[in-house]
């Protein structure tokens, strides 16, 4: 018997609709990451993209559980001498984009490179409830009965 891989374009992609409400972000970010990836179907081969397509909304409204919206850093670098620059992700959350901070916990959970900027196209984030995928006709994940503590009140 052979082992089976899955070839690029086979299968069928769906789209998945998430809201990010009181959800916990490390925790909603695992669960994208494994949906972005296709961990949960039969036909997963690591550097093939075989996962869904992710629609998240209301992602100014994700949480951090203990002081991390305080006490957690997110660094980078300007590429000068001197140039590290820091946020805490309340200052992000707090900003004109706080849809960065799920982005952010989703794209350090994928193993970095070129497949990895691939998954990241299939991901959406948006930080209202209104989103312009309604034509793609998502199903609604319900991330919040999966585990109580997927959520914090």
């Amino acid at each position: 018997m052979r082992t089976y891989i899955a070839k690029e374009g086979e299968g069928e992609k769906k789209w998945v609709l998430i809201d990010g409400e009181g959800l916990v972000v490390g925790r909603l970010a695992t669960l994208v990451a494994m949906r972005l990836k296709g961990k949960h179907k039969p036909n997963y081969t690591p550097h093939v993209d075989t996962g869904d397509n992710v629609v998240i909304i209301n992602a100014e409204k994700v949480v951090f559980t203990g002081k991390k919206t305080d006490d957690k850093v997110y660094y980078r670098h300007t590429g000068y001498p001197g140039g590290i620059k820091k946020r805490t992700p309340r200052r992000i959350l707090e900003s004109r984009n706080p849809e960065r901070v799920v982005e952010l916990a989703i794209g350090r959970m994928l193993a970095r490179g070129p497949l990895q900027r691939k998954l990241m196209r299939n991901l959406k984030v948006y930080k209202g409830a209104a989103h312009p995928h309604e034509a793609q006709k998502p199903e609604l994940l319900d991330v919040k009965s999966l585990n109580r503590k997927n959520v914090r009140a």
